[in-house]
């Protein structure tokens, strides 16, 4: 019988710490399923990104990422940078999980680890930011550094609560800042922003609203850039966004897709990767197509959300 390999790389602290809870049940389902599995607890930034990379030196058959948004852009870096990449499964065990929320990835822990002994494969897209890689969403502008300024203590007490309570803390020193956006296809944006994000999928900060067309199989990023708005315009779009209501025909947004987007600014803007911080503008944005096969499930159903997608994919790692 085919032995299957797989490097299990997880972040102790996400999810309320949920995976170091469950992580010797994590093992036995796995084992179970035929799948071995060997483990690396990450202990500070970029060890996820430097364990994926040997992973895949050593010639894992899958990388495992369980933990949030963040340990998961860490082992996308790790694995892009090879020829021979394994392919990627995930524990969605973090406090938004964008990109399972977008691909039918169970939250249960569970049933995340039942689909990955299936080993169900799609091709999916990988965004680059300059030298550093991204595959679910990147963005600038104030409001974006909401995800990395919450302390890891407190996404653990009180989950995704955190981010809304840090948006509060906020909302008043909101500026619009002055950007010029080129992109291939694109006539040159250049107007005050409140913020700007390049969406591979259609989940972004646990929304699905805000970029509902995009897709990591479709070799295009989604752009969206909110103009610049006073308080209580704000408030109303961040209302509508809250909602759930689709906000692409609202005036003060620009929608386009590009694969490629090269985004400067005179003041200073941060960027953001997947949640994390991604350094500041310049910066040019471009698209992988088809970079890492995915484990992901046949229909897209998952604890997130219910229905069949066209299950169209790659098949059996």
């Amino acid at each position: 019988m085919e032995t299957i390999r797989a490097r299990l790389i997880y972040n102790p602290t996400s999810g309320r710490e949920e995976v170091r809870r469950r992580l010797p049940s994590i093992l036995q389902r796995l084992e179970r399923g035929g799948i071995e599995t060997s483990c690396h607890a990450t202990e500070g930034e970029g060890d996820a990104t430097r364990a994926a990379s040997e992973a895949a030196q050593r010639g894992f058959d899958i990388v495992i990422a369980a933990g949030g948004d963040g340990t998961l852009n860490e082992v996308v870096s790790g694995l892009s940078i090879h020829e021979n990449r394994p392919s990627l499964g995930i524990l969605p065990l973090g406090t938004t999980n964008d990109f399972a929320r977008a691909h039918g990835i169970p939250k249960q822990w569970a049933d995340a680890c039942d689909l990955i002994t299936r080993r169900y494969t799609r091709p999916v897209d990988v965004g680059k930011a300059d030298d550093k890689y991204f595959i679910n969403i990147a963005g600038g502008g104030s409001l974006t550094e909401l995800t990395y300024e919450v302390p890891s203590k407190l996404k653990t007490m009180v989950g995704q609560l955190a981010y809304y309570m840090k948006g509060l803390e906020k909302i008043t020193r909101l500026q619009a800042v002055r950007m010029k956006i080129k992109a291939n296809g694109m006539e040159e944006i250049d107007e005050e922003l409140m913020l700007f994000l390049i969406a591979n999928s259609s989940s972004v900060a646990g929304f699905d609203k805000l970029a509902p067309d995009a897709s990591t199989n479709d070799g295009v990023f989604d752009v969206l850039a909110l103009r610049k708005c006073n308080l209580g315009e704000f408030i109303r779009i961040a209302t509508m966004v809250m909602r759930g209501e689709v906000i692409k025909n609202d005036p003060h947004f620009i929608f386009f897709q590009s694969d490629k987007i090269e985004v400067e600014s005179d003041s200073r803007v941060q960027l953001n990767l997947d949640g994390e911080f991604g350094g500041t503008l310049p910066c040019t944005f471009s698209i992988l197509p088809s970079h890492l096969n995915v484990i992901m499930d046949e229909h897209g159903e998952s604890s997130y959300r219910h229905g069949a997608g066209n299950g169209n994919g790659r098949g059996l790692v």
